[in-house]
């Protein structure tokens, strides 16, 4: 029955192709914005913006040893994604 058309059949590939073009898009979706994410690291280094550099960032050097923590960078990004994806919702509706 490889020559045989059936509607299950053609379902089956339809979902199949269908699944392959969400995962395109997401795809494509993941790059775009992981350009406009890195676009915006460059801009704010040539603008000197004081990510890293934070009141809360930690730093601590040892002998061998060198940790950083940027805890008011981090909670600094949350906040500004947080109302980002929060107006993104509020226009979506």
């Amino acid at each position: 029955m490889r020559g045989a058309k059936s509607s299950r059949g053609q379902k089956k590939v339809t979902e199949g192709r269908r699944w392959m073009v969400e995962l395109g898009k997401a795809l494509v979706g993941l790059g775009l914005l992981l350009l406009v994410v890195g676009a915006g690291f460059i801009l704010a280094g040539r603008l000197g913006w004081p990510m890293g550099r934070l009141p809360g960032d930690f730093a601590w050097k040892g002998k061998h040893v060198q940790i950083f923590f940027p805890l008011g960078t981090s909670i600094a990004i949350s906040v500004v994604l947080t109302l980002l994806l929060w107006l993104i919702s509020r226009i979506r509706r």
